[in-house]
């Protein structure tokens, strides 16, 4: 496999783009929707609120983890996972600032 180049990019780049791709996916969208609905940890019941296998959902919640937009605690044999309020709200300040950042063209 190639060189990705992500080394190229700004850190800043780079972020955006992580949190772009954590978000990319409709089961995620529904597992962070989950999450910020109970506002708490949550431990086994996202499986129960999705049309998925706990494979596929364990899967979908290793990569917003990856990207930073959710923690989990392992207590005992489950995990519980919440929003990581930092990366939540650096998330917000780079997607913004990025949507913000366009003022309109006379283009095409």
């Amino acid at each position: 496999m190639g060189i990705t180049k992500t080394e190229e990019f700004t850190v800043k780049d780079n972020k955006i783009a992580a949190y772009a791709k954590a978000l990319a996916h409709p089961a995620r969208i529904a597992i962070l929707q989950v999450l910020l609905k109970s506002q708490s940890c949550i431990c086994g019941d996202i499986v129960n609120e999705l049309p998925l296998s706990q494979s596929t959902v364990s899967q979908h919640l290793k990569e917003l983890k990856e990207a930073g937009l959710i923690k989990g605690n392992i207590d005992g044999a489950s995990v519980c996972y919440c929003i990581d309020e930092k990366a939540w709200r650096d998330a917000k300040t780079y997607l913004n600032n990025l949507f913000d950042s366009f003022k309109g063209n006379n283009c095409c």
